[in-house]
């Protein structure tokens, strides 16, 4: 009994703004995994690796003097090279995608560390420098996390109906019938891997920034989180919109969802389960909605496949009273 009367509700409350403002951060970064996930059908693991590598640059670029802004944009660049990198191994040099991100992940943990100084974590101050993003002031972070997601959406929404962007989804619907339409399908896979790293950076510079360091382990498990963030939105998506859920919608949904999923944290920290654990949960909370839609479409089909049975029967019944 003192277990419940010790869950204050407001303690959750006061949690919730901060929940909001990493998860829009990390909802950021999983439109990167959307792009790789769901359009091109890659599973990317560099993630983890570029992740850090945008904290990294962003804040060891700030200390050096140089604006926020322009170290942000040269960690975008950075996660682009990251994301060519790992297609490159996998278009030129015919390794699986799988394996091609795992040994761009494992360079980048060496190159991370080069560029913090060969130390394990940078700190940078918000009293020192002009952050754009920082847990000192979370409504602030609230709205340049809204601020970014917004601008980030309308950007990819906006690139995915040009040809070059069409052409990307063709490439992860279908890659014989594109290449049979004259689509450079290697050439689409580098350049969605580019991009979708280069938004990974970006997240990755936003998150050091909003905690105040950078750390080499900083992305482990954020393809975890990416795909829980993606899974998370496309469930709500789906089950608020159904057929109405087009294109911008998904991509708003990866961001909710990504907020959804910190929320999701956020209450099992209130509920003072163990912090170790954590990883255990994000598991199950990713297993669980993943196996929503294939349960639904189960239930679906199995629902048909009554009905059309009854169907037959009755009018095996009816043929038969006529006879």
């Amino acid at each position: 009994m003192s277990y419940f009367v010790s869950l204050n509700p407001l303690n959750l409350l006061n949690a919730l703004p901060g929940c909001i403002a990493q998860g829009l951060i990390w909802g950021i970064m999983a439109l990167g995994v959307y792009v790789t996930f769901r359009l091109l059908d890659f599973a990317d693991l560099t993630v983890d690796g570029s992740f850090a590598t945008g904290g990294a640059i962003t804040v060891m670029l700030t200390l050096s003097g140089l604006p926020i802004p322009v170290a942000l944009l040269i960690a975008v660049i950075a996660g682009m090279a990251a994301g060519t990198v790992t297609g490159l191994l996998h278009t030129a040099l015919g390794i699986p995608p799988i394996l091609a991100g795992i040994l761009t992940q494992i360079a980048l943990y060496s190159v991370n560390l080069h560029i913090m100084g060969m130390a394990a974590n940078q700190a940078i101050s918000v009293q020192k420098y002009d952050l754009l993003i920082s847990l000192m002031n979370v409504s602030k972070a609230i709205l340049v996390g809204s601020l970014f997601a917004a601008i980030l959406i309308a950007v990819l929404y906006w690139y995915f109906g040009t040809e070059q962007g069409s052409s990307i989804r063709a490439t992860g619907c279908n890659q014989a019938m594109s290449k049979a339409n004259g689509i450079n399908i290697n050439f689409t896979k580098v350049l969605a891997l580019a991009l979708s790293n280069g938004i990974v950076c970006l997240g990755g510079g936003l998150m050091a920034q909003y905690q105040g360091f950078a750390d080499i382990n900083m992305g482990r498990g954020s393809i975890v989180i990416g795909l829980a963030a993606v899974i998370i939105g496309e469930v709500f998506g789906d089950a608020l919109l159904r057929k109405h859920m087009n294109f911008a919608f998904r991509l708003i949904f990866v961001v909710l969802g990504g907020v959804i999923y910190y929320i999701v944290v956020g209450i099992v920290l209130w509920l003072k389960l163990n912090s170790n654990d954590l990883k255990l949960f994000t598991a199950i909370i990713v297993a669980v909605f993943l196996a929503v839609p294939y349960l639904q479409s189960r239930r679906k089909s199995s629902f048909a496949r009554t009905a059309k049975a009854s169907a037959a029967a009755l009018k095996a019944l009816n043929n038969k009273e006529v006879q």
